[in-house]
């Protein structure tokens, strides 16, 4: 069970996202973001190491991203590609912050989610489920990872054992029914530019 420190984080996991958002494959924007919280959840890891966080941030012109993350109390051997920054944490002192679609305990417990072995949480509140999050899974065989998360232009596919990949939609706005074809989704609400809340898919499982 993930607990959740309400403490200092310096610097922001906004103010890394401005830096590292612009890199991305996937990024719409030109130049530097103004970005707000828009929403997400949260998945634990059993072991109880990894923060596990899938968040939503919202730019100015009201493009809504899907940045999963994973925050560790030590670097990540191997993924220095994927590192999105390090923040000093006011509880838990350094932690480094992942791209989470790179990062194997992120990955394992997102596949568990799609299958309905693990529950999304809260974003901010202890040992909560959160049922704004919405999941399925109609293929057969246990989903486990086969080989490094690709990205591109729209998103990031993140290859199964079973033949199957799981593509997260990073720029946000498909509506979250799972679309013909797929075997699986995952789909959930944020927050809009105007105030107002939507749903929409966050990624699907072919």
């Amino acid at each position: 069970m993930a607990i959740i420190h309400h403490t200092t984080l310096q610097p922001s996991k906004l103010d890394l996202l401005t830096t590292w958002l612009p890199t991305r494959p996937w990024y719409a924007g030109t130049g530097t973001p103004e970005l707000t919280k828009a929403g997400g959840f949260r998945l634990d890891d059993p072991a109880g190491e990894v923060g596990i966080e899938f968040m939503v941030a919202a730019d100015a012109d009201g493009v809504a991203y899907l940045v999963p993350l994973t925050y560790r109390g030590a670097p990540l051997d191997g993924a220095e590609h994927a590192l999105v920054g390090t923040m000093d944490h006011g509880v838990l002192g350094k932690r480094w912050a992942y791209d989470g679609c790179h990062d194997p305990v992120l990955v394992a417990e997102l596949f568990a989610l799609v299958e309905g072995r693990a529950q999304a949480q809260m974003q901010s509140v202890d040992n909560t489920p959160d049922p704004d999050i919405a999941r399925s899974f109609t293929g057969t065989g246990g989903l486990r990872a086969h080989g490094p998360a690709r990205d591109d232009e729209t998103g990031t596919e993140l290859p199964a054992e079973n033949g199957t990949a799981l593509r997260l939609h990073r720029r946000l706005g498909l509506p979250e029914a799972p679309p013909a074809g797929a075997v699986g989704h995952v789909a959930g609400p944020w927050t809009a530019r105007d105030g107002s809340r939507v749903r929409g898919l966050f990624a699907e499982l072919r």
